[in-house]
């Protein structure tokens, strides 16, 4: 844990910069249940494989206009010459097999909303059973993938998804509030467990 100077405890990730402070006491595991932004976060996490979470936050204003605000309808329908405009867009991370996993998991995006009526309500299906006991740093660091992650994962891939392994979807499942990662003591915690009761799952 940390305290910052404004006398608030925080998980220890979140005092190096104020755009991790935000993120961390505003978004991380707060629950969603749009679908454009569950998609936009499933993206993102991809992206960020192998760089800095700091650095997706400081492009996602940048990725929101590149990819049309998420719209996975509307990214579904990207070319090549979007392709290569992306790939020449410096303001976000310009790797051609994320950027063309992105509007292929647009498609399948679409699939599946026909399929289960929304992503939210798939995604959903995969929240894992409440867990009993604290959480600290060390056993934070260990948990990179569950077998709801793994599950998740495998499931996707074999709807056609790209770049989204077990880890990186447990990641997104962080971010989106299927899970409460929030370490005991930090003031969020207590915040994101009651934003999570109170969330009508879909």
């Amino acid at each position: 844990m940390i305290e910052g100077e404004d006398g608030v405890r925080r998980c220890w990730w979140a005092g190096s910069t104020p755009e991790y402070r935000a993120y961390h006491d505003e978004e991380w595991g707060r629950p969603v249940g749009e679908d454009v932004r569950l998609f936009e976060k499933l993206c993102l996490e991809g992206f960020q494989a192998g760089l800095s979470w700091l650095t997706i936050l400081r492009k996602r204003e940048a990725f929101r206009a590149a990819f049309a605000g998420f719209d996975f309808a509307r990214v579904a329908g990207f070319g090549q010459e979007d392709v290569e405009r992306l790939l020449a867009d410096a303001a976000i991370v310009r790797h051609r097999g994320k950027i063309e996993a992105a509007i292929n998991n647009a498609g399948r995006a679409v699939e599946l909303v026909q399929a289960e009526g929304s992503l939210a309500a798939y995604l959903w299906s995969f929240e894992p059973p409440d867990r009993r006991g604290g959480l600290d740093r060390k056993g934070l660091a260990a948990r990179t993938e569950t077998d709801e992650s793994r599950a998740l994962a495998k499931d996707l891939k074999r709807r056609g998804w790209r770049f989204l392994g077990p880890t990186t979807v447990y990641a997104f499942m962080q971010s989106m509030g299927l899970v409460n990662d929030h370490l005991d003591g930090c003031r969020a915690k207590a915040a994101v467990d009651s934003a999570r009761a109170s969330f009508t799952r879909p």
